[in-house]
Order: structure tokens, then sequence, then C-alpha cells
């Protein structure tokens, strides 16, 4: 996750971006300054430029500092920002030939930045500010004298130099910028999927306990008149299908329980540690007794000590709806393999079934959408959202050699290694 205050402020970022071009620029105009010293052709104010430039690296640095610190970017703050850029720029230009410097057009750094990330009334006032400051070099400047043999080619390279930098530097500040829109509309379209998710999981659990609680009684009622068919008919036949039958009113039982007691375990925060390796394995066990016409070969392909989990009761569930649903396609010869390296756990079920229909597969995993003519289409939406929660990943595949092949991948950070 993405905790640092310096990383959820929009303004902050662009802050960011301005105090690195305003470093570049003190760089380029230092240097310029020093050029101009050493060579010795121009007479400038050293001392007023020396000062103006130093009052730019003390903001920069300044800026640097503040942004270390937890306090907000305010918009106000930022459109300061730029007016001081402006202030600053409008006194070396003053030093240095006013509105004949061909510099005068980096006027247009500052407003387009405003205008890309700050409200139209801050960008108004920017741009009052930078005609204003305009306007008095017009009139009110220090004259700078070049040499007559040089001055037509060194305007001219200065035109050049200064359309370059302010061109690379609106280039790279608007680009970021729009990455950053593209980053932040991607993002939102993301919340907004998960909320509608969490909104049809909240139905879904709404309901799912209400008739939790509702199958108590019939199921009570079913395990009693079992018990008493078994006792009055004691054919050999009947007596293997009512231990069947159960078997299979014990397991919703235990089911319904086990519901209440994850339940209260979250609650309390008591999940049990286990290897991934027993994780599965029990759970198979489990899933066995619920569908025991189906066969399946299990292999662990990992190396080394396999990572621990905590998985909640949601994240068993979800192994139980793949697992139901490879069977629900071909019950015979499953092959479930157990896999992991330094960062994932991959667990992958294949089964023999006519695999996925390629006009329907993006519909796959949405509620109440099956391909089967039982069951309500939700097992594979909840797995999908509880191991998306756990950081993870479903996804079904046809195999080449026929079937569908579905993995599903944990990060290893989510366990205990």
């Amino acid at each position: 996750m993405l905790t640092p205050v310096n990383l959820l402020s929009a303004s902050r970022q662009n802050l960011w971006r301005l105090t690195l071009i305003r470093f570049l620029v003190l760089a380029a105009q230092a240097g310029s300054v020093g050029l101009a010293y050493k060579v010795g052709s121009l007479s400038l104010p050293w001392l007023e430029l020396c000062i103006t430039l130093t009052l730019s690296l003390i903001l920069g640095l300044i800026t640097a500092l503040r942004l270390r610190g937890p306090w907000p970017v305010t918009e106000q703050e930022y459109a300061l920002q730029l007016a001081c850029d402006l202030i600053i720029h409008s006194l070396l230009l003053y030093y240095c030939g006013g509105s004949t410097n061909p510099f005068v057009s980096y006027y247009l750094v500052p407003l387009t930045i405003a205008a890309a990330t700050l409200p139209w009334l801050y960008t108004m006032i920017l741009a009052g500010l930078a005609l204003a400051g305009y306007t008095l070099l017009l009139v009110w400047s220090h004259p700078l004298a070049l040499p007559d043999g040089h001055r037509e080619s060194l305007l001219i390279y200065g035109m050049w130099l200064s359309f370059a930098l302010a061109a690379g530097l609106i280039t790279f500040f608007v680009a970021k910028m729009a990455e950053e829109l593209r980053q932040q509309e991607e993002l939102r379209a993301e919340r907004r999927e998960e909320g509608l998710r969490d909104q049809q999981l909240l139905a879904v659990a709404t309901q799912a306990a209400g008739a939790a609680h509702e199958l108590g009684t019939p199921l009570a009622t079913m395990s009693v008149l079992i018990k008493e068919l078994r006792r009055e008919h004691q054919e050999p036949t009947l007596q293997e299908d009512l231990a069947v039958l159960q078997e299979q009113v014990k397991l919703c039982k235990e089911t319904l329980q086990q519901l209440v007691r994850a339940a209260e375990a979250d609650r309390r925060q008591a999940i049990v540690e286990l290897s991934s390796v027993e994780w599965l394995e029990t759970t198979l066990n489990r899933w066995h007794l619920m569908r025991p016409e189906a066969s399946y070969r299990y292999q662990c392909m990992g190396r080394g000590a396999p990572p621990s989990l905590m998985p909640p009761a949601d994240l068993t569930q979800a192994l139980l709806n793949l697992l139901n649903n490879a069977a629900d396609a071909c019950p015979d010869k499953l092959d479930i393999r157990l896999n992991w390296d330094h960062q994932w756990l991959t667990l992958t079920i294949r089964d023999f079934g006519a695999g996925v229909p390629l006009a329907i597969a993006e519909q796959l995993g949405r509620p109440f959408f099956t391909t089967k003519g039982k069951g309500f289409g939700l097992g594979l939406f909840l797995s999908q959202a509880s191991v998306t929660r756990a950081g993870g990943t479903v996804k079904l595949y046809n195999h080449e050699e026929g079937g569908t092949l579905t993995e599903l991948k944990l990060p290893r950070a989510y366990g205990r290694t």
C-alpha cells in the first residue's frame, strides 16, 4: 500500500516536480552567469545576480525540506511558489537586459504549469503577475551591453536555448501530469469496480446469513427422520443410501457450525496458522467428503519448506468453490498441483471437461451467471472476491490438451515463511 503522505497528494507531487525544475533552471542560470563572468565579455551587476540566484537556491532548499514534513500542500501554497518563481525570473531579467533578453520566454513555463494544475482564478492572477513583470521590463531594466561583433549571434543562440529549455520543461511537466491523470482515472475505475463488487458481496452475504439461520431447523428435522428410517428399515441397499444421506446432512450441519465459528474467530482475529501443504490437504479431505464421486491426483511441486499461511474461512471456501466447479465440469481424474517460489504460492486445478466457451469467457466470474443447469452463478464470483481481497488472482484457461485449467495465485507475503 502507498501510505506515505507525499505519495497520496497530487499537489505534493506537483510541488516536487516544480522544485526539480527550479533546481534544473537554477543550474542553467548559474552556469550561464559563471560562463559570462569568466569570459569577461559582458558587463553585468554580478553581485545583484549572485544574490538573486542565492535567493532562488534558498527557496528551493526550503521547499525541499518542507516537503519532507507531514503538512499538506494547498493550492494557495502551490500558487505562491509559482509566483515566487515569476518574481525571481523578473529580477534576473531586470539585471540582464529586461525584455530584450532572449530568456523572457521562460515566463510561459510557470504559466503553463499553473494552467495544468491550478484553478482558473490562480492561473489568471499568475498571468497578471507575469504580464505586469514583462510590462515593467519594457521600460525599466539594466541594459545588456553585448559585443558589437557577436551581438546578433548571441541573441540567436540565446533565443534557441530559451526555446529549448522552455519546451523541454513544459513537455516534461505536462507529460508527467497526463500520466498521473491516467493513473488516477485507472485507480478511480478500479475503486468503482471494487465498490460495486463489495455491494454485491454485501447483498449476497446478507441473504446467505438469513439462509444459514433458516437451514438449521430443516436440517435437524431431516437428521431425525433419517435416523428413524434407518431403525425401521433394515434393507442393506436402503441402509447404504440412508447412510449417505445422513453423512451429507451431517456435513451440511458442520458447514453451518463452521460458518459461525469462522465468523467468531474472525471477530476475535483467532485464525490458525497452517503450512500451505497442510491447508490444501485439509481442504481436499473436506471437499472429498462433499464430493465422494470425484477422483483426483494431488502433486506438491514446490521445493524446500512450504510457506505458512493464516487462511481465513472465506479463502478456504473459495478453494472449495473452485474444486466444485472443476468436479462439475468432469469429476474424473482431476489434476491438482501446488507450487511456490520466492513471490507466489500457485495452485492449479485441471479438469477434463468441455473447457470454457470463448463466447462467454468474459462473463465468467460475474454474479448470477452460470454455464451449468444447476447452481446460482455465485461460486466463481465469491472465490474471485475472496482471493482478490487476499492479494491474489484466479484465472481460468482452456488447456491445450482439453479441459479447463484453474489457476489460483496467492502472494507468498500473505503468509509467513
